[in-house]
């Protein structure tokens, strides 16, 4: 069976749109026209959302990596407590994406750092991961790592503050999060390690591993090598997720090109690829005749 491939949101459809606010214009209103505000973006967010599955079932696209932002101020009291009114809403969101065989995942922000060793960053960041885990309990997906919440490792060199950290998450979060490697702060092998020690499972990318390692091609030995010791950290190895992208101006540059143009041969035993590419739903078009060719 070929690997699923994953889209990561929607950018180049003009018929799926998320919306968002910034504080300033937010706190530019009263508490009253905020919350009607935030009503309003949330139910067109659902709306997106629902738009965007219908897509991923037209076009056979098994994962969809939910926005991040898809509920701003989610994280505060106020968007909070009202997304909590959008239960019945979103658990038939959920529901459809199961119906439809389409798994959903999330990557929180770059503010997530648990490894800081500033005890305010951490308590923004477990907040954070809270209003995503809320998210996927109000879907009503699973609290296993088939409803993946990706992270990176963050502040480096601080592996053993990030096990133990990872320990005292609540439930909801840390029964779903995985960790991913960067091209700067920690290695594929480090976060091979850190995943061992913390449960968690490991979400290998290719491209990050050849940046960090100055490597000249996907094809490596030790693509194929993390490959494998990223799949022993998912106690399901059949749903293990990796992502790819190509760089934008040169093999290494660490910066995502808009296609998908050299894919490392071992990923044709991932059982489930997220395409990280600018021109996301062209890339993954793309890629069906790679996809074919792996079967």
């Amino acid at each position: 069976m070929p690997p699923h491939l994953g889209l990561v949101c929607i950018t180049l459809s003009k018929d799926i749109k998320y919306r968002t606010i910034t504080r300033k214009r937010l706190l530019e209103h009263s508490l009253e026209s905020q919350r009607k505000l935030l009503d309003d973006i949330y139910r067109s967010n659902i709306q997106a959302l629902d738009g965007a599955l219908r897509y991923c079932e037209h076009e056979n696209i098994a994962l969809y990596r939910m926005p991040s932002s898809m509920f701003p101020f989610a994280d505060d009291e106020i968007g909070r407590d009202l997304l909590a009114t959008f239960e019945p809403a979103l658990a038939r969101t959920g529901a459809r994406a199961i119906e439809r065989n389409i798994r959903l995942v999330m990557h929180p922000d770059q503010f997530v750092v648990l490894s800081s060793d500033s005890e305010g960053v951490v308590e923004n960041s477990i907040r954070i991961l809270q209003m995503h885990a809320d998210i996927m309990d109000l879907l009503a997906q699973p609290r296993t790592p088939w409803a993946l919440l990706e992270i990176h490792g963050g502040k480096s060199s601080r592996a053993d503050a990030l096990v133990e950290r990872i320990a005292k998450l609540p439930d909801a979060i840390r029964c779903r999060l995985g960790l991913e490697n960067d091209e700067y702060a920690y290695s594929a092998a480090e976060i091979y390690d850190i995943c061992v020690r913390s449960g968690v499972p490991m979400v290998l990318d290719a491209h990050h591993h050849i940046v960090h390692e100055k490597l000249a091609s996907y094809d490596d030995p030790s693509v194929a090598d993390m490959l494998a010791r990223a799949r022993s950290t998912w106690a399901v190895p059949e749903h293990q997720l990796v992502h790819i992208s190509n760089g934008r101006t040169s093999f290494n540059d660490r910066q995502h090109a808009d296609l998908i143009e050299t894919m490392p041969a071992a990923y044709a035993q991932a059982p489930w690829i997220e395409i990280e590419a600018k021109s996301k739903e062209e890339a993954i078009r793309g890629l069906r005749k790679w996809q074919a060719g792996v079967v």
